[in-house]
């Protein structure tokens, strides 16, 4: 992919502030950015927009909205934090809100993905009020207990399509799809309906479900198929580089930085 395109999402590199990462992009000539809620909250929303928008990046997400699923939450509490959401990722100008949708808290998995649906259904029309599209991105099965009953791209479409609103798609996750026998129909499937794309790698013999993604390239996903296949959905907006690795982490961020773009060249 071209690599004007490449977007950093800050979870890269977690250890930076918000001013640190935007600074961290201009240096090292990268286009777009996708923020985490509690790095905006930490900088301030009108400090972060003001941030972005004089180093002339473009904000590809927001991290995250969603998690609809806890039973012991109401619903207009749930409702209430993610229309603070889609009012920050307006602010910001966010090409997509993404939508972690929630995990499974007790054994009443089609009651959880009921209140997934009904709480998208209660978001919509506050997002489309607001000019923000919501990203429905579908996790790995390992994480349905910690992140997310939306565990595969057929379900994310089910759930988009049911509503046909262009205001609602799907955010494919390398990570998270890679795996999946279906993931080719799927993706013929998205036309039009890809809001967002992320890439990591997986590790051959991954250690932690959550924080032991690798640098593309590193592990055994195909990237450059997978690549081609999201672009013929006809996805043309920014690629953003998502890695949770704790080791990541612990290493100097302005070198992570150097190989993020290299990578991107060389395996996206």
């Amino acid at each position: 992919m071209d690599a004007g395109r490449l977007s950093l999402n800050q979870i890269t590199v977690n250890s930076l502030s918000l001013e640190e990462a935007v600074e961290g992009c201009v240096r090292h000539g990268i286009g777009g950015i996708a923020l985490w809620r509690d790095k905006i909250a930490a900088a301030g929303l009108d400090r972060a927009v003001r941030l972005v928008r004089d180093a002339g990046l473009r904000v590809t997400s927001v991290c995250r909205g969603g998690m609809f699923t806890d039973p012991a939450t109401s619903p207009a509490d749930v409702l209430a934090d993610n229309r603070r959401a889609v009012e920050e990722a307006a602010a910001l100008g966010a090409d997509t809100l993404v939508l972690v949708c929630g995990p499974l808290l007790d054994t009443d998995l089609a009651g959880a993905r009921r209140r997934v649906r009904d709480g998208i259904e209660a978001l919509l029309p506050h997002a489309a009020a607001a000019g923000v599209h919501l990203g429905v991105e579908p996790l790995h099965p390992m994480m349905i207990g910690v992140r997310s009953v939306v565990v595969s791209l057929r379900q994310a479409l089910d759930l988009v399509e049911e509503f046909d609103d262009d205001h609602l798609g799907v955010v494919v996750d390398a990570y998270h799809v890679w795996w999946d026998p279906d993931l080719a129909a799927q993706l013929e499937r998205a036309h039009g309906r890809v809001l967002g794309y992320h890439v990591s790698d997986w590790k051959p013999a991954t250690t932690d479900l959550l924080l032991d993604r690798a640098l593309m390239g590193d592990g055994l996903i195909d990237l450059p198929q997978l690549s081609a296949r999201v672009a013929g959905t006809g996805f043309t907006g920014g690629v953003e580089v998502e890695v949770l690795s704790s080791a990541l982490w612990r290493e100097d961020p302005d070198d992570v930085l150097t190989r993020v773009k290299q990578r991107f060249a060389d395996a996206v």
